[in-house]
């Protein structure tokens, strides 16, 4: 098996989740390679309920799409790292900005606020 690509996997699939893009079935397909797994392989580590591989099939044909949290443990598995890592003040600074949290924060002074 070559370790080299067959098809290239975009930067932005390999982010966390807040700027994360999903990767097309081929992307998929491309990291099940990399990691060695046949789609029942990753059924099983994925700990998916169908052990088939019909699930895996579905997101590689664009049918279904893969959850972040599969697909960045297939990136793990394929070594690609852990790609769900954000650094502290990048994930305040997105709880802040998000309208659900500033709905929630309206009127409260928290100490994030204070110490900015």
């Amino acid at each position: 098996m070559s370790d080299r690509p067959l098809v290239e996997i975009r930067d932005e699939c390999l982010q966390p989740a807040i700027y994360w893009s999903r990767p097309t079935g081929a992307e998929v397909q491309e990291v099940l390679r990399i990691a060695g797994f046949t789609g029942r392989l990753a059924a099983d580590y994925l700990d998916l309920s169908d052990k088939s591989g019909r699930q895996i099939r579905k997101w590689i044909s664009g049918e279904t799409r893969i959850p972040y949290a599969a697909w960045a443990l297939l990136c793990f598995a394929a070594d690609l790292g852990n790609i769900w890592v954000i650094d502290t003040d990048e994930m305040r600074q997105f709880r802040r900005d998000h309208p659900a949290e500033k709905k929630n924060m309206r009127g409260l002074d928290t100490d994030d606020d204070a110490e900015s």
